[in-house]
Parts: C-alpha cells; sequence; structure tokens
C-alpha cells in the first residue's frame, strides 16, 4: 500500500497542472464518502489496535516470546501513525483532485514515509540487532560477531538517507541538481581522506579475514599484549594490558601487520621457564622434581591423578582467607570436577567410536529400517550420556522432534551437568576477579548451546538419512573432531610439562621447563603471568631444598 501510494505521488507531481488551484469545493456527497470511508478505516484501525496491542501482546506475553514482545513495543506509536496517515490518504481520494487536495494527499504520503522509515530504522536496531547476537553466540563463526557491530552503526544511516529522500521527492523537491553537487563535492573529499578510505576498506578486509574476535588476546609486532575491544570503520579500538590503556589503530596499519592470536585455537598458552642446576647435580632427579614442581600446580595442564597426587607438595599458592577456600583446597576440587568431565566425555567418545563402527558394518549397500534403528538407538544412548531427550510435536499429519536438556536428571551425571558443576567449582578459586564470574559461565554456556546445536543436526541426519545414508559414519566423525578441538579435550596428554636438559656450561646445567596455563582470559590476562612467578618460586625453594640450584 505505501509503494503504491508513494508511486501516484510521483505520478501526479510529474504531470502538470490541468486546472487551476482555486477548485470548487467538493460537494457533499464527496464529503459523506469521505467521513464514510474514515469512518470504517477508523473501526478496522481499533479492532486491529486491539488485536495486536492487547490480545497478541498477551499470548506472546504466556509464551515468552521476547522477541516478538519487543517487536510489538517497538511498532506500536509508528505502526498507527502510519496506519493514520494511510487511512486520511486513501479516503481523501473520495473528495476529487486537484489543487489543494493534491498537496494535502502528497504531505500525507510524505508522513508515511517518514513514520515508515523511522519503524523500519528502530526495528533493526532494537529487535533485528538483539536477535542477530544471539543467533551469533550460538555459532562458531567470528565473522558475524564483527559484521553486527557495522551493520549496526550503517542499516539506520542507509535507511535515513533513502527515507528522506523519498520524503522530499513526495512533496515535489527536485534532488537531482543536490544529487550532482553532493557527487562532485564525493569526488573533491574522496581524493583529500583516501587514508581514511583506505582503513575503511581495511576494516572490511578484516571483516572477511576474522583474524580475531571480540576479547581475542592478541601479541603486536613490537611484542605488546592486547585485547580486541571493537572494530570501527576506520579504527580497531586495543587494550593494552600492561599499560592498562586504550590504543586506536587505524585500519589499514593493523592488516599490515603479523598478528599473534593468543586466544586461538583455545585459551591454553604456553609458558618457557629457564632454570639452572649445579652441574654435579643428578639430572634424572633435577628433571623429576621440575616435572613434580608444574604438575602440582592447579592452573596447569597435566595428567589430573599426578596434579591430585602431588599438589600438597606446592607451597607458593594463596592461602585461605575469611569465606574464600585455599588455593590448594579450591584447586583440589576443581580438579576432582574435571576428571568427572573428563571421564564422562571418554565414555561419549567411545560410544561414538562404537557407533562409527556399527554404522561402517551396515552402511555398504545402504541402510535398510531394522539397521537404521539400531543406529538411532546407539545415538540416543549417547544423548543420555550428554544429558540431551528427544521431543516430539505432532500438528495434524506432520510430527516435528527435536532435541533438549534433560531437565529432571535425577543422578546429575550427564555431561552437560558435570561441566556447570566443574566451571561453578572453579568460580570459586580465591585468585580469580569480578569479571570471571561472567567469563567463565558465558564461555561454557555457549560451547553447551553448540553441543546441543550440533548434536541436534546429527539427530535430525540420523533419523532421516535419506540421500546421506552412507555418510552417517562422515558425520558422526566430523562432531566427534569437533568435540575433541572446539568443545573439550578428554585428554591433554600432547599438553603434559616438558622438561629438558638444554646446555651444560661452567658450574650449571641448563633446563628448560615448559607448560600449558589452562585459561589465558582470566584474572584480567594476567593469570599466566602469575601461574609463571610461583612455579618460579616454588622451583627455588624446591631446588635449594635439595641442594642443587644454583
Amino acid at each position: 500500500m505505501i509503494y503504491t501510494l508513494i508511486g501516484q505521488a510521483g505520478e501526479s507531481s510529474a504531470k502538470p497542472p490541468l486546472v487551476s488551484a482555486l477548485q470548487t469545493l467538493p460537494t457533499s456527497a464527496q464529503i459523506t464518502s469521505f467521513l464514510y470511508t474514515l469512518g470504517i478505516f477508523l473501526v478496522v484501525g481499533l479492532v486491529l489496535y486491539f488485536l495486536l496491542f492487547s490480545v497478541l501482546r498477551a499470548f506472546f506475553r504466556r509464551t515468552e516470546k521476547d522477541t516478538a514482545l519487543l517487536i510489538l513495543g517497538i511498532s506500536q506509536a509508528p505502526a498507527t501513525a502510519i496506519f493514520i496517515f494511510a487511512s486520511l490518504r486513501i479516503s481523501l481520494n473520495q473528495l476529487g483532485t486537484g489543487g489543494i487536495i493534491d498537496w494535502i494527499g502528497r504531505g500525507l504520503i510524505a508522513l508515511l514515509i517518514a513514520a515508515f522509515t523511522y519503524l523500519v530504522s528502530r526495528l533493526f536496531t532494537e529487535a533485528a540487532v538483539n536477535y542477530l547476537k544471539d543467533y551469533a553466540r550460538k555459532t562458531e563463526a567470528v565473522w558475524d560477531d564483527v559484521l553486527i557491530p557495522l551493520l549496526q552503526s550503517f542499516i539506520p544511516v542507509i535507511t535515513y538517507v533513502i527515507g528522506i529522500s523519498l520524503f522530499f521527492t513526495t512533496l515535489g523537491v527536485d534532488l537531482t541538481g543536490i544529487g550532482l553537487a553532493v557527487g562532485s563535492i564525493t569526488v573533491v573529499l574522496g581524493l583529500a581522506v583516501k587514508d581514511i578510505l583506505s582503513d575503511f576498506f581495511s576494516g572490511l578486509v578484516l571483516l572477511v579475514d576474522t583474524p580475531f574476535r571480540f576479547g581475542d588476546v592478541i601479541s603486536m609486532s613490537d611484542g605488546s599484549i592486547a585485547i580486541i575491544r571493537n572494530i570501527g570503520i576506520r579504527v580497531t579500538k586495543l587494550y593494552m594490558i600492561e599499560e592498562h590503556c586504550e590504543v586506536y589503530v587505524p585500519n589499514t596499519s593493523l592488516g599490515g601487520q603479523n598478528i599473534v592470536n593468543l586466544s586461538r585455537p583455545t585459551t591454553h598458552y604456553a609458558y618457557t621457564i629457564s632454570v639452572s642446576v649445579r652441574v654435579d647435580a643428578d639430572a634424572v632427579v633435577a628433571t623429576k622434581i621440575l616435572e613434580e614442581i608444574v604438575i602440582g600446580h592447579p592452573d596447569t595442564l597435566g595428567n589430573l591423578d599426578d596434579k591430585l597426587k602431588y599438589i600438597d607438595n606446592f607451597f607458593a599458592l594463596k592461602e585461605a582467607e575469611g569465606d574464600k577456600l585455599s588455593k590448594k583446597e579450591a584447586g583440589r576440587l576443581r580438579i576432582l570436577a574435571e576428571k568427572d568431565v573428563n571421564n564422562q566425555l571418554e565414555k561419549i567418545e567411545q560410544a561414538f567410536d562404537d557407533l562409527i563402527r556399527e554404522i561402517k558394518k551396515t552402511e555398504k549397500g545402504g541402510l535398510n529400517a531394522e539397521e537404521l534403528k539400531i543406529i538411532q538407538k546407539n545415538y540416543l544412548e549417547i544423548l543420555s550420556l550428554v544429558g540431551l531427550v528427544v521431543l516430539t510435536e505432532r500438528k495434524g499429519k506432520r510430527q516435528r522432534s527435536w532435541l533438549e536438556e534433560e531437565q529432571d536428571w535425577a543422578g546429575k551425571n550427564n555431561l552437560i551437568d558435570l561441566i556447570r558443576n566443574w566451571y561453578q567449582i572453579w568460580l570459586k578459586d580465591p585468585d580469580l576477579v569480578v569479571e570471571d564470574q561472567h567469563i567463565l559461565p558465558d564461555e561454557w554456556e555457549q560451547k553447551i548451546d553448540m553441543l546441543k546445536i550440533k548434536m541436534n543436526r546429527l539427530y535430525q541426519i540420523i533419523s532421516n538419512p535419506g540421500v546421506d545414508e552412507t555418510r552417517l559414519d562422515d558425520y558422526a566423525m566430523k562432531f566427534v573432531q569437533w568435540l575433541h578441538d572446539s568443545f573439550k579435550e578428554s585428554n591433554t596428554a600432547w599438553k603434559q610439562p616438558q622438561v629438558q636438559l638444554t646446555d651444560i656450561h661452567g658450574s650449571g646445567m641448563q633446563f628448560s621447563v615448559r607448560f600449558y596455563i589452562d585459561n589465558l582470559q582470566l584474572e584480567h590476562w594476567r593469570r599466566g603471568n602469575r601461574v609463571q612467578n610461583e612455579v618460579r618460586r616454588e622451583m627455588i625453594r624446591r631446588l635449594r631444598q635439595a641442594y642443587v640450584y644454583t
């Protein structure tokens, strides 16, 4: 209806005036028809208003549809204005054409365009952006995390530019001259601000390549450590950890640097400490002491059974203060909880291995109904280990099934519950800061959401494989690979601490100790420095105790 009215306005503005502005006044029949049409629109408008903003709002409140409620709230005033302007414009046709009637009609269409532009802008900035951000949180892609803030800035501007152009065109203002002038000025400005444009297009390149996401820890070319805060139109905002300040780097400059992303593929980060031991010391004994020290720290990666064995011998840890646990006690509880998680992950990986073998054994020549039922049964057993159940909804002849968390799980021994228990215990770590109370839950809840999405996709394929019946094992193996790479490793043997004798010089043997920190982002990105310092202090204490430190 809006576009029809705009087209009518354009046609009327293009036609030369055929009658005098002093038009004959409308007849009584025309006025009656105008009022009658307007009255019908009024009744229809009241009914629609009641249905949309009373009945429908009450319905959405019961279903807890936040996005739908937000859209209704945003649309209430501008949608009412659009309906009023459209009703007046259509009713105005009953009074004839020409003179003041045409000018009033154009004014109403211009107001209609203004209200519609305002509605579209608000719907995007307040409703669509919130939906897109929620969607981006449930995906592993990085580009959407960067693209959405840029769209939030650009789309309203473009919408208002188009709306203002249509507004003045409807009123009969010729924008051709203005367009030419703007075009000429744009060329001149383009030459004057080429560096700014270069930064802008470099920002688009960063958006396409997506080498990092907001919150990632990066190492700059000069060795400084920074956090990605925001990628803007022209500059990228960085937070410098050591200096505690914000730096604004032009996108062209940032795109030309060699950047090391410390947050990918995981937030684990390796540190190396060099230590000297007396040349007459037993190298095997010294190696064992250094291994026990590193493994005994609760915030390094290593065999969990060994960590429980050596944690009590590590003295350079925070003691209990007030109602907070000591570092040793909090670490011990966290390690025990992580053991439960890893054991459950191993069960799931083993169940997937059995499922993949079953699929490979039966998929040759296609799956019959009985074979497919066996595969589906095995997958349902995996779902129970994860903590998911199948929900089914029937609408007429159609049936829809999907996965949801089991809310009344008695044993609380599934993967999702074990992970939540693990990170809740982790939050009791006395070294964590206030921000970590949000970082850890957000990180793991996002991973849990992604786990549910991927398992649901795999369930839909297994339930109705169609042409993919000979590729079910590939889908299952791809999921297991994601589980290991992007969710959580059940075994981090390759990340065990490594102690190497690197050199013998004069009166000392040089050892290199390499170990991984569990999460680089915690403690305001200073967790690694703290752990490194505590490990170094414990090395000095234990090596002196063994009379081998130089």
